[in-house]
Parts: C-alpha cells; sequence; structure tokens
C-alpha cells in the first residue's frame, strides 16, 4: 500500500482526517465522542500539539492542529492506537477501527489555517446533520462562534485573534455563515493531495523536504518532483511564455491542451496559475480540461500523446 508522505517540522499547521474502517462509524454514541476528546486532550499534555479546531462526525473525524514538536505522526498515531484500545475495550470488539493510516494535509500559514477552520466547521451543515451549526454540539464551532464552554486544551486565540474589532466571536460567526461561496477558492491551493498553500510554498517544501530521486512507495513524492520537471519541459516547447493567449488551432491546439489537462490531473498547479502560464481565462482551464477529459476516453492517438508527456514529467 503506497504510504503518505509526512512532512514534519517544528510548528507546522496541518489538517488530520482519518475515516472508519470499511467506512463504519468511529463513534456508537455520546460517550465514545467524550472518550475521543479525551484522548485528544491527552494526546494535547503529552506531545505538546495545539488543538485548534475540530469536529467529530459519525464515521470520521477532523483536526486542525499545529506540532511544536515536529512529530505528527507520532501524536497521531498515539491519538488512534488509544482511542481504538478504547472504543475496543468498551464495545467488546477487537480489530481495526481505522481505515488504514491518516491523512494529513501540511497547512503553509495561520491565514490558510483560519479558512480551514471554516471548512471543518461547516461538515455537520453540508452533511445535513443540522440546519445550524450551533445545534451540533460535537465540534469546536460553538467555542468559537459563541464563546462556549469547551476543553481546555484548545487552542482559539490564533484564530480569533485573526478578526478585528469589538466583537471577534460574531465576527467568525459571519465569516462561517457566509462561507460556502469561498469553499472552491480555498480548494484550488490544494496540491498534490498533501499541502495548502501558495506555489512558493509548495517549491519551499520541494527544495527543503523531496529527494531528487523520489522514493517509489511515496507517490506525493514523485508528484512534487514531477512539478520541476513539468516547468522546465514546459520552458522547452513553448519558450519563456506558453502562449500569447490567442486562438490556437490543430497540433499547437493539442499540445496546449495536453500541457492543461496534464498539469491539473497532476495536482502540479492551480487553474488559475495554469490560465496564467498560457495566457487563458479561469474559465477556460476548466473548459479545456472537461473537454480533454471527455477526449482521452476514445482518442487512443491523445492518450498516446499524453501518456508519452506525462513518461517525460516523471522521468
Amino acid at each position: 500500500m503506497a504510504r503518505p508522505w509526512r512532512i514534519q517540522y517544528k510548528d507546522a499547521y496541518y489538517h488530520v482526517l482519518s475515516r472508519g474502517n470499511e467506512g463504519r462509524a468511529i463513534f456508537y454514541d455520546d460517550q465514545d465522542r467524550r472518550i475521543f476528546l479525551d484522548t485528544l486532550g491527552e494526546a494535547s499534555d503529552r506531545f505538546g500539539a495545539k488543538i485548534l479546531a475540530f469536529v467529530l462526525m459519525t464515521n470520521h473525524y477532523h483536526v486542525l492542529l499545529q506540532t511544536p514538536g515536529a512529530d505528527l505522526s507520532r501524536v497521531m498515531q498515539w491519538v488512534g492506537v488509544t482511542y481504538t484500545r478504547r472504543f475496543n475495550n468498551r464495545h467488546s470488539r477487537a480489530g481495526h477501527l481505522f481505515q488504514g493510516r491518516f491523512k494529513s494535509m501540511l497547512v503553509e500559514n495561520d491565514a490558510y489555517v483560519v479558512e480551514l477552520s471554516c471548512y471543518i466547521h461547516r461538515n455537520p451543515l453540508r452533511a445535513g446533520m443540522v440546519e445550524r451549526l450551533i445545534d451540533y454540539p460535537w465540534s469546536s464551532y460553538p467555542v468559537y462562534a459563541y464563546g462556549r464552554k469547551g476543553p481546555e486544551w484548545l487552542k482559539t486565540d490564533l484564530i480569533l485573534g485573526y478578526f478585528s474589532g469589538e466583537n471577534p466571536r460574531k465576527a467568525y460567526r459571519d465569516k462561517v455563515q457566509a462561507y460556502a461561496g469561498e469553499e472552491k477558492r480555498l480548494w484550488e491551493d490544494f496540491r498534490h493531495g498533501l499541502i495548502l498553500g501558495s506555489s512558493r510554498f509548495l517549491d519551499s517544501i520541494k527544495t527543503r523536504y523531496a529527494r531528487s530521486r523520489p522514493h517509489r512507495e511515496i507517490p506525493q513524492q514523485r508528484g512534487i518532483v514531477g512539478r520541476g520537471n513539468a516547468e522546465a519541459l514546459l520552458r522547452q516547447t513553448f519558450g519563456d511564455r506558453s502562449t500569447n493567449g490567442g486562438r490556437l488551432y490543430g497540433r499547437k491546439k493539442e499540445e496546449r491542451d495536453l500541457w492543461v489537462f496534464l498539469l491539473r490531473q497532476t495536482g502540479s498547479c492551480t487553474n488559475g496559475e495554469i490560465g496564467e502560464m498560457f495566457g487563458i481565462s479561469y474559465t477556460a482551464v476548466s473548459h479545456i480540461v472537461k473537454e480533454t477529459r471527455n477526449r482521452m476516453k476514445t482518442d487512443q492517438v491523445f492518450q498516446r500523446d499524453y501518456a508519452l508527456l506525462n513518461s517525460q514529467i516523471k522521468m
């Protein structure tokens, strides 16, 4: 099974998600939820991790945290093993509770942390579990938005400190309630299934942590190293500026469309970055990706050209 790439350094921010094995529930009742939160609090005390936000759903959880000790794997493995043991003992069961390894997303800075907290807190609303977020007690939202009493280990200063004015809780509440339209923009900066941040942040991570020869069992390393290869090959093909944004025809258009599709499929660049490279709009990028995906289903020559380009990037 492919291993996730854990990039760990002091004071890094992460969004962590873990699902129940085979999509099954990891919380049977409110007592299970209390046990999980107690376990999370113990991990915070034991490892010094700062828990910034959380939501407990039926078959998964989301946690937003900072690790002063550069030890995300140790923290979350301890949480998973400890909670599984407590859950199994309570319900007289045995075996795995969670579906493989936990998923983690490295987050660039506190601005992205604020945006992610809004996304995390809106989970019960998206799932149709409540009509108002205040009615869902198993998240940190009531603490942030209404000043309800929360766990002592929950750190709210960073996120609430982002909001100026006399009532930061109301400002946060207003942002979360209006956030549905902003979620798509947030995920535009999600790269390689691993990093939420700017292209500059991605490049800095590549410089500091990516091996020149990626580990064969860690596909995320291959993706990030492949971005550098893609940019070099793109310059060879199109020069410093990919196109002048004018209408293309024939082979030149096919080459451009293949590049757009490849860059989007690999997560190497966002729609906005791709549009900038080729002098086209964000909407045009989406349209090209859709058209190319449909063509790839039936056009064998196009499939071959795509495979060739992809292999050149991954070399």
